[in-house]
């Protein structure tokens, strides 16, 4: 049977892992956290003083996944999405969260100043939804609101049914 693969992206704290992990527990897909894998792998070409994080190694991410994304049935959970192949994904779903929102929930994980400030400026201007419709088919990417237990319940629903239709259409 073939299944679909989708994207979860957006600013970090806007509720990617958390949709993520519950859509594959209610759908039987794969969920894939790109940081995860890449710590676990030490998928990294170096540090970033200013932001204190590790720098990605997208190319060795992309050859890591591969050969899944080929399968199919992956939910890939990540804030960055120019890097992976556009044949990858049949559906992208940007999560947006309103900006004080957004700062709680990144001060909670003890953001410092800086990364605090870039990742608000980085939701008030649509970065990464713009970075996914300059990536894939403008047809395929979604933006969804993602601030409270109501909203990730009303996504889990409306990617569920996606999923169904998806498969429905690709299977018959």
């Amino acid at each position: 049977m073939l299944l679909p693969n989708i994207l979860l992206t957006g600013t970090p704290g806007v509720g990617k892992t958390t949709l993520g992990k519950e859509l594959a527990s209610r759908s039987g897909l794969k969920y894939i956290n790109v940081g995860d894998l890449a710590k676990e792998g030490q998928l990294y070409d170096g540090y970033d003083e200013e932001y204190e994080c590790p720098m990605l190694d997208e190319d060795r991410v992309v050859d890591e996944l591969d050969n899944q994304m080929t399968e199919g049935g992956v939910i890939v959970d990540y804030h960055g999405c120019d890097f992976f192949p556009e044949r990858w994904f049949h559906v992208v779903f940007v999560l947006r969260t309103n900006t004080s929102e957004l700062y709680k929930r990144l001060e909670t994980r003890g953001y410092n100043e800086k990364k605090l400030k870039d990742n608000i400026e980085c939701e008030i201007f649509q970065v990464l939804y713009e970075e996914a419709t300059a990536s894939y088919k403008e047809e395929i990417v979604h933006q969804l609101p993602s601030n409270n237990p109501a909203e990730l319940e009303n996504n889990i629903d409306f990617i569920l049914k996606w999923i169904e239709q998806w498969v429905q259409v690709h299977n018959s």
